[in-house]
């Protein structure tokens, strides 16, 4: 196995799955139905920061003086404003310190979503964001890539506030997941750990992890 990411691209934004061995590892220890709450939290957390190293890979650099304790010298730094990290609730939350140790100082929006059992559509009970969305690069998190409806409707609203570069970061996804996706945003590109089987009658990743909300606080 590479260590690098490799992507597939169908005309739209690309799909890039993050095939680093760290990654694989700490996924495949998720997967485990025997992993305790505590467990799953610190691999999600964990896996969140390597995520973040992949996604961020192509930020834009600017040049900038500095000086060390010897010369001045010329530098880089990331160009623009700061990254905006927008978990969706609740399970995008247990990516968010492991992303917020690389990138501190990161703003934060929330997205309240959560799925009706009955239809499986994402149906909307918060969502508070920075004001400048159309300035800053906007990493949307969520763990399942599931049905996508939630990745969706996420999208959608934060489109809505002015946010015109998004990228999706989530550990596991799905065939039907991403094909939904792409055809509502085929400008948003993914990123993923691993891209599964199939969905299942009740909209559940196959073979998954169940439900990562769930399993990260140990509710049923």
């Amino acid at each position: 196995m590479q260590g690098a990411s490799t992507r597939e691209t169908t005309g739209a934004a690309p799909v890039t799955v993050v095939s680093h061995p760290l990654v694989q590892h700490k996924l495949t220890l998720m997967r485990d139905k025997a992993r305790s709450t505590k467990g799953f939290r610190q691999l999600l957390n964990e896996i969140g920061t390597l995520l973040a190293y992949e996604v961020t890979r192509d930020l834009p650099l600017e040049p900038i003086e500095v000086e060390t304790p010897l010369v001045t010298m010329q530098g880089v730094q990331i160009a623009g404003k700061k990254l905006v990290l927008a978990p969706i609730l609740r399970a995008g939350i247990g990516f968010l310190d492991g992303m917020l140790s690389l990138v501190p100082s990161a703003r934060v929006a929330h997205v309240g979503l959560y799925r009706d059992p009955d239809s499986l559509q994402a149906v909307e009970y918060y969502f508070k964001a920075p004001s400048d969305l159309a300035d800053r690069t906007v990493l949307v998190l969520d763990p399942m890539l599931a049905t996508a409806n939630s990745a969706i409707a996420a999208v959608d609203r934060l489109k809505e506030r002015g946010a015109r570069d998004l990228r999706i970061v989530c550990l596991i996804a799905a065939p039907e997941g991403l094909a939904k996706f792409r055809g509502a945003h085929p400008d948003v590109p993914v990123w993923t750990a691993a891209i599964d089987s199939h969905l299942d009658e009740h909209g559940y990743i196959i073979p998954g992890l169940g439900d990562a909300g769930d399993r990260m606080y140990g509710t049923r």
